[in-house]
């Protein structure tokens, strides 16, 4: 008797079988496909929009609103030239660490190392530099600082790169208190991705600065956009009816090529894999190879996803160019031990693919940049992060999702979110066209991503909040009722005061002014009755050294210091302690407590319970109090007592990017309790001590501080 044949599970779904993928592109695509190419090498012309932004920031203000990768940063760099020929200080700030160390040493081969500074946190060279790098965060303090002086900030010019992340949930509220800060003396240019509302941005600032602020606006790409389709089949199909000039006012689906409503139309389309399982990659990038589609960024939902499509990947890359890339790598990595033995190495010597996402090493991450920027490589799998503020464009981004995660949960990305994906497809100068190329699956809605190609650009909404740190900060030079005076001057009070005048509201503000000036009123009420504010409005002693700590949660390690419980013999306990308090998560599920040091555990429970009096004033204020975990404690006591750093990550039970954010943050909450010398003198020194012990290789190298 014969058995009855039955397919393998991979090459079932739904009933459908999965189709062999044989390379093959729709015949509409040979005119675009003939476009692929390096354009010729001619002599650097700006564009007018790089003309008028450089002649605007001269006279006013300037919001330069742009596609990703059409040239802002030499809008920036012929600013800070000219605010240097004229005997002035320029300070660029950027969100991100990486960027910031990028622009550094950018700035530096231009302007040359001994006019340039940096200031982020973990590294502090050249502070009284004419240009200065930094992060946000830095200059938002260094404003805190100048005005508690009755100083006006010590620069001439100040450059805001990624300015639409005034609408960033998260840190936007930093973007917003530099703009309502920043003396109208000093010009502000801003440098933007392309946002919805920027003439609404600049009639706020004009409102709060007194002077002009010109919105330099630019639609068209540096490198044209084509939409790819690709069917189960291997074959490459347009993904819309006429490329990237679709009608915006048809309806999503009948957007989409007739082939693409057709596969759609399907009762059981074919698919490239079961659900829950990755595509096959290496068919897939054999395909693109056909058509020189690559390099490119295939975007995926998860680290973990990014990791396993290394595994699907196929080595096809001749011995040169394997000689050539291992070269080049030992070149980059032949002083960072940990790299060299990093498990994905072999990827990239082998087949030219590497993963990029937070849960990487920063050095890690810098290496994957360094060679996808300098050609090396056919493909990197990242998360959608990679699309904001890193820059490795490829000739293709290729897209499985149309959804993304916020933190929270999985949402349909915006037109903001969509646009800085694909802003990194086509490459300025190396790039005659660039393609977006979405593979369908179950988490990839086709009509939306029709829709998102030509959709408007997101609107940038106030993110700013009241938090403890800002209240100090603003009460070392303000009364309460000047305060609640800046607080008029909000993007958010702005945006209502709009509102109002508008017979309908298309948007609802979340934030409202009273809201806001409630809310300040509860955070000094709560500083008052706890010793750190007077009853009429000034800091205490206590008060003026809390302010330095600006960090997430000031009061907590304030008290913490106020009553003397964190240890002051022993650097890596500290580091230990003030690692729990900056944990996000939930870690100490199923942990036991006797396999950690007992010295730990009892200096950890001792500080608990000696805050827990000071946290439940917290809650029954109505603020959250973030709860202190061991488990973090103790991989950092690990790695501070210089055990292995494979040892600490087993005991974190995380992976190396975050065991590495981990001890930055701690490390930058040290740093804050070091500046507190002339109170806490012990204390200092202790910090200062921990923070040798903690930040080292391979959590930074000297690689990272090269790029």
């Amino acid at each position: 008797m014969y058995k009855k044949k039955t397919m393998p599970r991979n090459k079932r779904f739904q009933g459908k079988l999965r189709l062999p993928i044989k390379p093959s592109a729709d015949s509409a695509l040979k005119k675009i496909f003939g476009e692929i190419g390096v354009p010729e090498k001619v002599k650097f012309k700006p564009d007018p929009f790089q003309l008028n932004a450089v002649h605007a920031i001269q006279i006013s203000d300037c919001l330069v609103t742009v596609p990703t990768g059409a040239g802002k940063t030499w809008i920036a760099e012929k600013a800070i030239e000219h605010t240097l020929k004229e005997g002035g200080r320029s300070w660029y700030a950027s969100p991100l660490k990486a960027l910031t160390n990028s622009k550094y040493s950018e700035f530096a081969k231009i302007f040359g190392p001994k006019k340039l500074g940096i200031l982020t946190g973990d590294r502090k060279e050249n502070p009284d530099a004419p240009v200065i790098t930094g992060t946000t965060e830095i200059l938002r303090n260094q404003l805190y600082d100048a005005m508690h002086r009755g100083e006006t900030l010590n620069t001439d010019l100040v450059i805001l790169d990624e300015a639409h992340f005034l609408g960033d949930q998260e840190r936007g509220v930093v973007w917003e208190e530099i703009m309502i800060y920043l003396p109208p003396r000093i010009p502000l240019l801003m440098l933007s991705a392309t946002i919805g509302n920027a003439e609404q941005i600049a009639a706020w600032l004009e409102s709060i600065r007194l002077k002009k602020c010109t919105v330099i606006e630019e639609t068209k790409r540096p490198v044209p956009l084509f939409p790819l389709f690709f069917h189960p089949s291997g074959k490459l199909l347009p993904l819309t009816r006429h490329g990237s000039r679709t009608e915006k006012r048809s309806n999503a689906k009948n957007r989409l090529h007739p082939k693409v409503i057709s596969f759609l139309d399907e009762k059981k389309p074919p698919r490239l894999a079961i659900p829950g399982r990755l595509p096959p990659f290496s068919d897939i990038m054999k395909v693109m190879k056909k058509y020189n589609l690559l390099p490119a960024i295939f975007f995926l939902k998860s680290r973990a996803d990014c990791d396993n499509a290394l595994k699907l990947c196929a080595s096809g890359m001749p011995q040169d160019r394997k000689r050539a890339i291992k070269h080049r790598i030992g070149e980059l990595v032949h002083e960072n031990a940990h790299i060299a033995l990093h498990p994905q190495l072999q990827h990239l010597k082998s087949m030219g693919v590497g993963a990029h996402h937070s849960g990487q090493l920063p050095a890690w991450k810098l290496l994957l940049e360094t060679l996808m920027t300098e050609g090396m490589l056919d493909a990197v799998f990242a998360t959608s992060t990679v699309a904001a503020g890193v820059n490795f464009p490829a000739r293709t981004i290729v897209m499985l999702n149309s959804d993304r995660f916020n933190g929270r949960e999985f949402a349909s990305l915006s037109p903001s979110e969509f646009h800085q994906m694909t802003g990194r497809a086509g490459r300025r100068g190396m790039d005659n066209i660039g393609f977006a190329m979405v593979i369908p699956g179950k988490f990839m809605d086709l009509p939306l991503t029709a829709r998102l190609i030509n959709s408007d650009p997101s609107e940038v909404l106030s993110q700013i909040r009241i938090n403890f740190s800002m209240v100090l900060n603003l009460l070392l030079s303000h009364t309460p009722d000047q305060i609640e005076g800046l607080l008029q001057q909000s993007f958010a009070t702005h945006l209502i005061r709009e509102t109002r005048k508008k017979t309908t509201a298309k948007n609802t503000i979340k934030f409202r002014h009273k809201a806001l000036e409630d809310d300040f009123k509860r955070h000094l009420k709560f500083l008052e009755e706890n010793g750190y504010v007077t009853e009429k409005g000034a800091l205490t002693e206590v008060g003026f050294w809390a302010s330095k700590l600006r960090v997430d949660h000031p009061l907590l390690i304030a008290e913490g210091l106020r009553i003397g419980i964190f240890p002051e013999d022993d650097p890596a306990l500290l580091a230990a302690i003030i690692a729990s308090f900056v944990n996000e998560k939930d870690t100490d599920e199923n942990i036991d407590k006797n396999k950690f040091p007992q010295n730990l555990v009892e200096t950890y429970e001792m500080v608990t319970n000696a805050l827990q009096p000071f946290a439940k004033k917290h809650i029954a204020g109505g603020f959250d109090v973030r709860q202190l975990f061991l488990k973090p404690a103790a991989a950092v006591y690990d790695w501070a007592c210089e055990k292995t750093w494979e040892d600490a990550l087993a005991v974190a039970a995380t992976d190396e990017g975050s065991m590495a954010m981990l001890i930055l943050r701690t490390a930058d909450n040290l740093r804050h309790i070091r500046a507190l010398a002339d109170v806490f003198p012990i204390a200092a020194r202790n910090a200062s001590k921990a923070i040798e012990l903690i930040v080292r290789d391979p959590v930074v190298t000297e690689y990272d501080d090269q790029g």
